[in-house]
């Protein structure tokens, strides 16, 4: 299982932006990176898994383009999403 409910609350309570917000690029990215996270860990032990391999490679896809739309917008909110997730080390 790869992004559990409880989980998924804890990271859109932490990365939103208002009271009621679930789908600010700063929650998608959160979102995605968990997910992003779990499958390497999960193509590390299973190496010749193709399918769940292009799916990573389309969630990393989705990712970066979701971080240069909020690069373009507002770039004090990404570089704060940035350290937060410890991405561009």
């Amino acid at each position: 299982m790869a992004l559990t409910q409880e989980r998924k609350q804890q990271l859109i309570q932490e990365f939103r932006t208002h009271e009621s917000d679930t789908g600010s690029p700063e929650v998608q990215i959160a979102i995605l990176t968990e997910k992003i996270n779990y499958l390497n860990e999960h193509l590390r032990v299973h190496k010749k898994d193709h399918h769940s391999r292009r799916g990573l490679l389309k969630m990393v896809g989705q990712r970066r383009n979701l971080l240069a739309y909020l690069k373009d917008k507002d770039i004090a909110r990404y570089r704060e999403l940035i350290d937060k997730l410890g991405l561009r080390r």
